[in-house]
């Protein structure tokens, strides 16, 4: 189903069984798989393909115990040429994805959440609200980006890594003064199964070895690992972002 209002540029591909909402606007050449919902107002670019069983443009839920999500109203989501979006995956209404950033099967992507060009999100990631992603980073398979977290250009996070930003776990009415995300600066890496306590800086280059638990900032360029983790040695030059291909 097709609203009237909706925009669909020359080339567009629409498979059976997909709902256009009303005022939607698509560019031209995308594809839009069998049974995707796309709800009022999105925007999306050219050359863009969108995967069945997609939802794109949802509002979110609030429940009555909701420390974050606010009741506000969202503006469209937007989502830029050339991006690919997986089998099931959910973009909420108010984020905004860059071009040629792709978003795989399952994944999901909040409200108030920005991405930047040329950036992956793997398979079953789910990235909460109010989180900001640079460009050209990776984002690995049921990786989980809690709300109020920074991201800077050029990371990567690993498989099954979570950040946190509760450290009283939802008691006491103290925690709405101190929730915070944790924030990575630019070119910072973190390896598979690590946990990041709320409110930590990884600092620019730095790498976090598999495993470790951070509960305190990492210096930049510093390799750090263990239970708590602790820095072990600095970060090979040939490793620093700067010194990568392009």
């Amino acid at each position: 189903m097709i609203d009237p209002s909706a925009v669909l540029a020359p080339g567009v591909s629409v498979d059976h069984g997909a709902v256009i909402g009303p005022g939607v606007v698509i560019g031209e050449g995308t594809v839009i798989g069998c049974h995707v919902v796309v709800r009022e107002g999105t925007r999306i670019g050219r050359g863009v393909r969108i995967d069945d069983h997609a939802v794109l443009g949802k509002l979110p839920m609030r429940a009555a115990a909701s420390a974050i999500t606010r009741e506000r109203e969202l503006p469209p989501l937007e989502i830029g040429d050339g991006c690919l979006v997986g089998a099931g995956a959910v973009i909420y209404r108010g984020a905004r994805i860059a071009g040629q950033v792709m978003i795989a099967d399952l994944a999901t992507v909040r409200e108030d959440v920005s991405i930047g060009e040329r950036t992956i999100v793997g398979r079953g990631v789910t990235i909460e609200n109010r989180v900001t992603i640079g460009p050209r980073c990776k984002i690995e398979t049921e990786a989980y980006i809690t709300a109020l977290s920074e991201i800077g250009e050029g990371c990567f996070i690993a498989p099954s890594v979570c950040f946190t930003n509760d450290n009283f776990l939802g008691r006491t009415k103290e925690r709405f003064r101190h929730h915070k995300g944790v924030t990575l600066e630019r070119g910072a890496r973190v390896g598979a199964n690590v946990t990041c306590l709320p409110g930590i800086t990884i600092g620019a280059d730095a790498l976090v070895a598999a495993g470790a638990i951070v509960t305190r900032d990492v210096p930049a360029r510093m390799i750090v690992m263990g239970q708590p983790a602790r820095p072990v040695r600095p970060v090979p030059e040939e490793q620093l972002l700067d010194n990568q291909e392009p």
